[in-house]
């Protein structure tokens, strides 16, 4: 039973365990964050989240003002009619725009203005 009882005896001590211990990574600053020499990004990658199929227009234009757009579905995830018509509102968007949209992730999809290709073949790390 000594085993058990010296994980227990540590955090009951008031030792940190690893789970306790944590980076906000929203708390970090670099030094010429945002681009070098502090000039501004002439493109960005935007992250979006939908929640209706309305959302979908301030989202396009994006894509026409040659931005990269990350947009998290979940939330429409079980609504096959509202998903099929997001997809189709991008996939429209970045035919106008020359670009390419693709699933990236489970409830991710990545619309890229003209001059940008999604690659669909993923790199896998060492197991």
């Amino acid at each position: 039973m000594a085993f058990i009882k010296k994980p227990f005896r540590r955090l009951h001590e008031g030792g940190a365990s690893e789970a306790d211990t944590y980076i906000d990574l929203a708390e970090l600053n670099f030094e010429n964050e945002g681009g070098s020499l502090g000039e501004p990004a002439e493109h960005l990658v935007k992250v979006a989240e939908v929640y209706r199929y309305e959302d979908i227009a301030d989202l396009t234009t994006h894509v026409y003002n040659g931005n990269i757009l990350l947009v998290d579905y979940t939330s429409l995830a079980s609504d096959d009619l509202a998903l099929k018509r997001i997809t189709a509102e991008l996939k429209s968007a970045v035919r106008d725009s020359g670009g390419d949209v693709a699933v990236v992730g489970k409830n991710l999809l990545c619309a890229t203005p003209a001059g940008i290709k999604i690659d669909r073949a993923k790199i896998k790390g060492a197991f």
